[in-house]
């Protein structure tokens, strides 16, 4: 199965400031700010939604393709994703721009200056689908995650007019954009991913019921927290997958990411739609116990054992022969 995942490709690059930036901030010369921070740690990982998915499915012993914009300051990422088994051909490299990042300082209260620059991520417009599905020899299946705007329309409907099987994933992108574009975004996808605020905000965003937007997908995965996750589809009853028991709890970023990249790989192993779901919520749970979106391990025997803890010896038995 040949997956191609586009999507944002970034840095994080988090600092801790010792003190208290309400301190810095005098009420009289609000109108003009100049804050001057001494950050006593900065810590930065590697992120991006679609950098994020692909290196999940490496970590389950899937190859994929990643698919998006980055700069030529990207030399160092490329190298950790290749070994862990990414395709990075097909990502393009601006000459003029730096690849994405987040950028924020958090003070000993929690508070929080951020900000991103989008950067090289705005010319993942200019991608085209076709020389990758020709490099590869076809595509089976194109994840179309959050990422410029005009890019996502752009690569969905390529994916319409070649015949490309996609899935759809707006994430945090279904805020910013309007309407028509989101329901251009969505029409004809196999599968639909949002979480639970996001599947509340499609509905507003475009005016459809739920029934018009199960019309007009194959499957809509909702994801619903600690509860798990949600499948609904035209004419068939809802399924609910529970996750395992974390061990611990680290930094969530990047958890649905990893749960998308299991899914994956369960279709890819050609497992039913809740064992392939049973597949993502274990390796959610994983990154989960980790503190950064890159920053787990999969060791089989002990992912295998989770997941017969959690979902029966079964269904160990059906995923084990699956993982490399």
């Amino acid at each position: 199965m040949r997956i191609a995942v586009t999507g944002s490709i970034a840095t994080d690059h988090l600092m801790s400031y010792p003190g208290r930036i309400t301190d810095q901030l005098v009420a009289d010369r609000l109108e003009q700010v100049s804050l001057s921070f001494l950050v006593d740690e900065l810590e930065v990982r590697r992120g991006g939604i679609a950098g994020n998915i692909t290196f999940g499915l490496g970590q389950l012993g899937v190859t994929s393709t990643l698919v998006g914009a980055v700069g030529e300051d990207f030399n160092d990422y490329r190298s950790w994703l290749e070994r862990h088994g990414v395709d990075t051909e097909s990502v393009h490299v601006s000459e003029t721009k730096h690849t994405a990042r987040f950028l924020c300082t958090t003070d000993a209260d929690h508070n929080q200056i951020a900000s991103f620059y989008p950067g090289a991520m705005s010319e993942a417009r200019e991608i085209e689908l076709k020389p990758v599905a020709e490099r590869l020899g076809g595509l089976d299946i194109v994840v179309i995650s959050a990422n410029d705007p005009d890019a996502m329309v752009r690569h969905t409907q390529e994916c319409r007019d070649r015949g490309y099987d996609f899935l759809a994933d707006p994430g945090q992108q279904l805020a910013r954009m309007e309407g028509d574009d989101i329901r251009k975004l969505v029409d004809g996808a196999q599968y639909l991913f949002t979480n639970e605020y996001e599947h509340g905000l499609l509905l507003q965003s475009t005016g459809w019921t739920e029934d018009d937007v199960l019309g007009r997908v194959g499957k809509w995965v909702t994801s619903l927290g600690a509860k798990g996750v949600q499948v609904k589809s035209k004419g068939e009853p809802t399924l609910l997958v529970e996750p395992p028991k974390e061990k611990q709890k680290g930094d969530p970023t990047g958890v649905g990411d990893a749960l998308r990249a299991g899914f994956l790989a369960g279709l890819k192993a050609e497992l039913s739609i809740e064992r392939a779901l049973q597949l993502g919520c274990t390796l959610a749970t994983v990154s989960l116990e980790t503190d950064g979106p890159q920053e787990y391990d999969v060791e089989r025997e002990s992912f295998l054992a989770r997941i017969a803890e959690a979902y029966g010896d079964e269904a160990a038995a059906e995923v084990g022969p699956k993982l490399r």
